[in-house]
Parts: structure tokens; sequence; C-alpha cells
């Protein structure tokens, strides 16, 4: 049985699956740092500094990235977060579509 989600061996995943949980992963990850900030930026603590924040973005974590952005109204006056992330949801779909296409 060799489909989209499952690879030629029985029980073993596919690229696309384990690439896809990835995204989801770091996107969550990349969500809640972006809430941290948030919440610490408002308290007056010590931030997140904004290349881990671009650093999680570029690898995996756009997708969540723009949605923390626009749930915690968090870096949208900065255009190099709104550019960054783009073109890493764009990146990371081709990707996932180019794994899914060959796998």
């Amino acid at each position: 049985m060799n489909s989209l989600f499952l690879s030629a061996k029985i029980g073993e995943v596919s690229v696309f699956i384990v690439y896809a949980v990835f995204l989801v992963v770091i996107s969550f990850i990349t969500f809640l740092f972006y809430g941290a900030d948030k919440h610490r930026a408002e308290i007056g603590a010590w931030r997140v500094p904004e290349k881990v924040l671009l650093f999680l973005s570029v690898f995996g974590g756009a997708f969540g990235a723009i949605v923390a952005m626009k749930v915690f109204r968090h870096k949208t006056k900065h255009w190099y977060f709104t550019a960054v992330n783009v073109l890493g949801v764009v990146i990371h779909a081709v990707l996932l579509i180019l794994i899914a296409f060959f796998n």
C-alpha cells in the first residue's frame, strides 16, 4: 500500500506525515513564544529576542507566527515580521507539496 500518507512498508510513517507533524508542532511552539513575548512586553519584563521569533518562523513556525500576530496583535507594525512569516508559509507549503508529490 503506497499512498500519499504511507510509505511502501507497512507501519512505516512517510516523510510527508513526519514533516506535516513537525510543522504543526513548531507552529504551536512559535505561537506560544509570540504570546509569551507579548505578555512580557505588557508587563515590562525580559523579552524574547526578535531573532528567536524570526528563527522559529523561518524554520517551520510561520503559520503559528501569523496566527499569533493576529491573536495577540503583536509585531504587526514590523514589516519584516510579516514578510518573513508569509515567505515562511510559502516555502514550507511548497516543500510539503513537493514531498507529497515525490514521496
